[in-house]
């Protein structure tokens, strides 16, 4: 465990180094990240935002007011962000959560304990594991591991972990190495998707990359399947 603590380390160095901070997650409150944890699903940010501007613009950007929207209405005010029928249903049931078990208050709901609000979120039909965690990390400020695609490419690849890795397992491996810090954790995930984005992509380019030079001698590895 303490060689993965001090890969891990070094990891976070040199894509600080590299890429500096992200400050994430890009948006103006809690609510907004949790909004954008919901529309971001399949799609990027620059789609998310748009839609977002849609929302504020027509005064919905509250949890009380969108309890209150027809879903169809929002589905059409939140199509710049692709699916927008089933994002609409997904964010529907979200804020039914919000607004009936806390009374629309962001501030009550994050009170609760990471674990039971993270079980209530993942009993929202339409809520993973990665959008839970976006919402707890990003909005609620709660020491829990984001993981994507960006995190398991980088770990696998580069034999940090194996390829049959689960999400949990992966989550599990970073809090396990890393100080239980959600400002670390935060950063960390940004850091991973960023250079997910330039070099960790479907097809590895790592040329550049400044993990490059913590690959295996072969390069980056691939399943044996």
């Amino acid at each position: 465990m303490g060689r993965l603590k001090d890969t891990l380390q070094e990891v976070y160095n040199r894509l600080y180094q590299a890429y500096g901070p992200q400050n994430w997650w890009p948006a103006e409150d809690s609510f907004e990240v949790l909004v954008g944890a919901v529309l971001v699903q399949n799609t990027n940010w620059k789609n998310v935002e748009k839609a977002i501007r849609k929302l504020k613009t027509a005064g919905y950007l509250d949890p009380d007011r969108l309890y209150r929207l027809p879903e169809e209405e929002l589905a059409e005010l939140i199509r710049p962000a692709g699916y927008f029928r089933v994002k609409a249903k997904r964010l529907k049931n979200l804020i039914k959560l919000i607004v009936e078990r806390y009374g629309g208050s962001l501030a009550r709901m994050f009170r609760q304990s990471m674990e039971k609000l993270r079980q209530e979120l993942l009993g929202v039909h339409g809520i993973g594991r990665e959008t839970a965690d976006s919402i707890l990390l990003y909005a609620g400020h709660f020491p829990t591991f984001v993981v994507d695609t960006y995190t398991y490419r980088v770990m696998t690849r580069h034999g940090w972990a194996p390829f049959e890795a689960d999400y949990d397992s992966l989550k599990e491996l970073f809090e396990e190495n890393l100080p239980s810090d959600p400002k670390l954790f935060n950063e960390f995930h940004a850091l991973f998707v960023q250079v997910g984005k330039k070099h960790c992509r479907t097809v590895p380019r790592c040329e550049g990359c400044p993990l490059a030079p913590m690959l295996p001698p072969s390069g980056p590895l691939t399943p044996e399947w």
